[in-house]
């Protein structure tokens, strides 16, 4: 890079990290298969795992896999389970109810979905041996924090707002990823009643780096978010319809297709708020005579069933279909070759 005091930031953080370029990957769950996660790592980026249901055995072949493909390094990202909720069994049968005009009947038993088991996972991830354990939804414990030093893993955390960076950074973070309500997926939010009403305000109040994420998607993005204050990228929707990332077809042209109000925050896939592709249900979902979605991961296990089958079925209507504001510009291009044309592009307008 030059002497761009911008440049030179953003540098920093790839010597840091042992990037060429400080675009990483967004931690996408189920939509960060190792071939995408590889070619990227390869290309300079790291690679990526959202784990947010994975089992313990997962985590550890998903590395094993992207070590076989790539030299590169990777994060592995698990979610900071919330408190399990009130359950209102009237309420399920209504969203039962309603969830059965979208896919299969849905069994009673689907509500009793849990979370994932977090120290299990984290003891894979120890094993596994990420260059990074990225978390969202909250942060890691003192004790996971003093293990993840001892093996020489760095972590980095999801923060919606000044206040959750701010805890990140007090626990022992290495970097906070600063995520806009622009960007696609499941929002990091701490508290998962708050969700709506967070927005980032970080890079002036923190002493470690800022990882901007949320509808970016090309060299103009990069170069704006380093221009104010942050160190790198987090990039997911721009990375969807690359060949590597295998997506379902239905899926792929319908980002082709968005605008960014085609994209609505949602919670009527998981009870947790995430924005994604404004399809037939999730209008539906929002109308007001739809039964509120119940909580996670209450509603996580109910719409299970629907989605499931609108996958098979390459179905968009019901598809859990997550996209970024800046859906309409991912282009259906090789991984590597859409990372070095952004990285390009941002450092031409960077000067």
């Amino acid at each position: 890079m030059n002497g761009s005091p911008l440049l030179e930031r953003a540098d920093n953080f790839c010597r840091r990290f042992a990037l060429q370029a400080p675009i990483l990957l967004a931690p996408m769950a189920g939509a960060c298969p190792v071939p995408l996660s590889a070619a990227l790592a390869n290309a300079g980026s790291m690679g990526a795992m959202g784990a947010v249901l994975s089992q313990p055995q997962d985590i550890v072949a998903w590395m094993t896999d992207f070590r076989a493909q790539s030299a590169g390094p990777a994060q592995v990202n698990v979610w900071i389970p919330d408190p399990l909720p009130s359950r209102d069994a009237d309420a399920e049968a209504a969203t039962r109810r309603f969830l059965a005009k979208w896919g299969p009947e849905v069994p009673a038993s689907a509500a009793d979905a849990g979370p994932a088991d977090l120290d299990a996972q984290f003891d894979a991830l120890i094993e596994a041996r990420p260059a990074v354990a990225s978390t969202i939804m909250g942060v890691f414990s003192p004790a996971q924090v003093q293990r993840l030093k001892d093996v020489g893993i760095a972590w980095i955390a999801c923060a919606t707002t000044l206040a959750e960076a701010r805890a990140a950074q007090a626990a022992g973070a290495d970097a906070v990823v600063a995520q806009g309500f622009e960007a696609g997926g499941h929002r990091g939010a701490f508290d998962p009643e708050a969700a709506e009403r967070q927005l980032p305000r970080l890079a002036d109040h923190l002493d470690i780096p800022v990882i901007a994420a949320g509808g970016i998607a090309d060299g103009r993005g990069i170069a704006a978010a380093l221009t104010l204050g942050a160190s790198a990228v987090q990039v997911g929707t721009a990375f969807l319809r690359t060949p590597e990332c295998q997506l379902n077809p239905a899926w792929s042209q319908a980002l082709a297709n968005a605008e960014p109000e085609d994209t609505w925050p949602t919670r009527a896939f998981s009870g947790r708020l995430g924005r994604g592709l404004a399809t037939a249900y999730v209008r539906a979902a929002a109308s007001a005579d739809a039964p509120p979605p119940r909580p996670y991961p209450v509603q996580r296990g109910l719409t299970a069933p629907m989605r499931a089958q609108a996958g098979r079925d390459n179905s968009l209507d019901a598809m859990q279909a997550w996209a970024g504001q800046s859906a309409w510009m991912a282009p259906a291009r090789p991984a590597a070759e859409v990372l070095q044309q952004m990285w390009a592009d941002a450092k031409a307008l960077l000067g």
